[in-house]
């Protein structure tokens, strides 16, 4: 589902810094190589995610769900100095293609690649965390908020992305398939939670940022 008018979209991806040649090259690798090359962040999404790294300069990043590690590599942009991004995928068969691109930046050797699944591998990361971006299955973005919670410092961050799940969180909660479910249980626990601020911003497919008070 698109959530702007064609020209409107346009209009703000050519208004916006361009993508960089290695995300560029990223992208194409993904949607020619890859299946669901929906998932991958994009150039809008990515620019957004590049600037609010600028923005914090966090010292840690942890990032549920690498997928060809697009995303990880915007928020490497921004890391301060010493800082490092850690970043979970599922799937083993994409881990060789995913390093590949990063020790082709400028900010691989920032970027820490796990591979596992994501509420196993979360219990090793240590407080304080700048941001954590919650981009890997649905049903579970609940449990890793509660996961991640207390190791998120005063003042950071933990970003939800497809919040807006194609405009499906919109129908009757009756005529909702699961994830759908999961995703809008997601934003009512977030806009409940009395410990974060939060705004949901419609970029692409919805952005949930909550930051600790």
């Amino acid at each position: 589902m698109d959530f702007l008018p064609d020209e409107i979209d346009r209009y703000c991806i050519e208004h916006s810094q361009d993508e960089p040649l290695l995300l560029a090259e990223l992208n194409r690798f993904t949607h020619n190589n890859v299946l669901q090359p929906r998932m991958l962040a994009g150039h809008f999404q990515g620019r957004a995610l590049s600037m609010l790294s600028k923005m914090i300069q966090p010292k840690i990043v942890v990032e549920i769900g690498t997928y060809t590690g697009y995303s990880a590599l915007c928020w490497a942009e921004g890391l301060a100095k010493g800082g490092v991004v850690h970043t979970i995928e599922i799937n083993d068969e994409l881990e060789s293609k995913i390093n590949s691109f990063f020790e082709k930046s400028e900010f691989g050797e920032f970027i820490n690649l796990h591979i596992g699944l994501a509420l196993k591998l979360l219990r090793q990361f240590e407080a304080p965390i700048d941001i954590v971006y919650i981009d890997a299955d649905k049903e579970n973005y609940s449990a890793y908020y509660d996961c991640v919670f207390d190791k998120v410092r005063s003042g950071g961050y933990i970003i939800a992305d497809n919040v807006l799940w194609s405009g499906k969180i919109t129908n009757n909660i009756e005529k909702m398939d699961f994830e759908t479910k999961c995703l809008y249980e997601y934003s009512l626990k977030v806009k409940a939670d009395v410990r974060v601020e939060n705004v949901l911003f419609p970029i692409r497919d919805g952005l949930m940022i909550a930051r600790k008070r």
